[in-house]
């Protein structure tokens, strides 16, 4: 994997589907070398976003560069040894084994004339290693729990050596306990290996507890950006979800946590206090 900080960017990006506007004139540089979270509400345009900064999906103006270079512009086989891209719910072929999946990871090193090598295996051993899937070699991908196969899935992503991992909702649809073994696992690849990492994620006091920088969108625009605590406010969380709630600190990670405030918990009149103290409360 390459030393030197990855230099990923859009400029003017305007991004839609058929006749739908989804993103309009958005500019982004990703912070290098560090763990980025994009938050807003459904539709607001954050898996868009994050397709074309993978090239998945092509701007209808604008562009987002790598290193200078436009994206479109960089040969496909050279983009993946520089850009990996975990999207949402990846499905695997019927029987495809742990170690299969992880090996297809070195697929953009391969060439007619450099087949498979020591490093090759090294960046696969390494891989199942760092993500703990090692036991889980001989294993079908599509036999696994949720967390397995999400650790699987991203043990590939690793093997492929790039300096720069697009995470689509990586924790969607895991229990809580997998979802914290996935986002401590993103953390180590950022600590050990200095990855750059931008994921989308639905939970603020993740993004809060794992990221470095948190990206907020509403509308496909961006509304705020920069460290957590800057960012995950209660203004900024009820401009950008239309949700009450208060933001203290988490006692623990000691990084905001949000606190929302929905119909049935809002904070009673102080009038109505003792009314409220003498009211039998629900068992």
């Amino acid at each position: 994997m390459s030393t030197a900080e990855p230099d990923l960017r859009a400029e003017g990006l305007h991004l839609g589907y058929d006749d739908r506007a989804v993103v309009s004139g958005l500019d982004l540089a990703v912070p290098p070398g560090r763990i980025t979270a994009i938050v807003g509400a459904n539709a607001c345009g954050k898996s868009t976003l994050l397709r074309a900064l993978a090239r998945l999906l092509a701007p209808r103006d604008g562009a987002v560069s790598l290193d200078g270079r436009a994206l479109h512009s960089i040969p496909t086989r050279e983009l993946a040894q520089q850009l990996g891209i975990l999207p949402q719910s990846p499905v695997a072929p019927e029987g495809l084994t742990v170690i299969d999946l992880v090996n297809r990871g070195r697929s953009p090193h391969q060439t007619w004339w450099r087949q498979w090598t020591k490093a090759d295996e090294q960046a696969v051993h390494d891989a199942l290693a760092a993500t703990g899937t090692t036991d889980l070699a001989d294993r079908a991908v599509d036999e696994l729990s949720g967390g397995q196969r999400q650790r699987a899935w991203i043990a590939m992503a690793v093997a492929q050596g790039t300096p720069v991992l697009l995470l689509d909702e990586p924790t969607t649809y895991l229990d809580l306990a997998h979802q914290i073994d996935v986002l401590d696992l993103v953390v180590d690849l950022n600590r050990r290996e200095g990855r750059t990492i931008v994921m989308v994620l639905h939970d603020l006091n993740q993004a809060c507890r794992y990221a470095d920088h948190v990206i907020a969108m509403k509308k496909g625009d961006i509304v705020a950006e920069g460290a957590p605590a800057d960012v995950i406010t209660a203004e900024t969380v009820e401009d950008v979800f239309g949700l009450r709630c208060q933001v203290t600190t988490d006692p623990v990670s000691r990084t905001p946590l949000v606190i929302p405030v929905g119909r049935h918990h809002a904070p009673e009149p102080d009038s109505d206090s003792e009314e409220q103290e003498s009211r039998p409360r629900k068992q």
